[in-house]
């Protein structure tokens, strides 16, 4: 047997009596593809007023990151490593801008079978080790708005 409740703002779903959350906790960060971090690093510390808190190679990407915290949130920037990178691709095809926008999640994997059991295409079938030592999974825009998703947990 299998129901929904709410706790509180929280929906918790119970399957012979084991509790599991599904929710999206809060928007975890803001991935902005960039040309080069060092032209955009920079120029996002002056913007908003704090300093660069990590970079990191994400090579099984393609990717250079940076990351900012403001607030509660996050705001990662994205550089290609290679022409191949999804990266890469997004810039030649749109320039420069807003790439994704990542949920924080509390158990990716029960996440993942929701949103696919709703019809939402997941771009991963298992959950990938992204930046920022998180678990990471994309929904793929055509079935999101044209809004890339990421779905993000802290690595245990």
């Amino acid at each position: 047997m299998n129901f929904n409740i709410r706790h509180g703002n929280k929906k918790v779903g119970v399957t012979f009596g084991v509790e599991i959350a599904f929710d999206m906790i809060k928007i975890e960060h803001l991935g902005i593809a960039v040309k080069e971090l060092g032209v955009s690093v920079p120029l996002f510390e002056q913007l908003l007023n704090t300093p660069c808190y990590k970079t990191e190679v994400v090579a099984t990407e393609g990717v250079s990151t940076a990351f900012f915290q403001t607030g509660e949130s996050k705001i990662e920037l994205l550089e290609a490593t290679n022409e191949n990178s999804p990266i890469a691709k997004f810039i030649a095809k749109k320039g420069e801008g807003i790439h994704h926008i990542a949920f924080a999640v509390e158990n990716i994997e029960a996440e993942m079978k929701r949103l696919s059991a709703l019809g939402f295409e997941l771009l991963n079938e298992t959950p990938k080790n992204g930046a920022d030592n998180k678990l990471v999974c994309f929904l793929h825009p055509k079935s999101t708005n044209g809004v890339l998703i990421e779905l993000c947990q802290d690595r245990p």
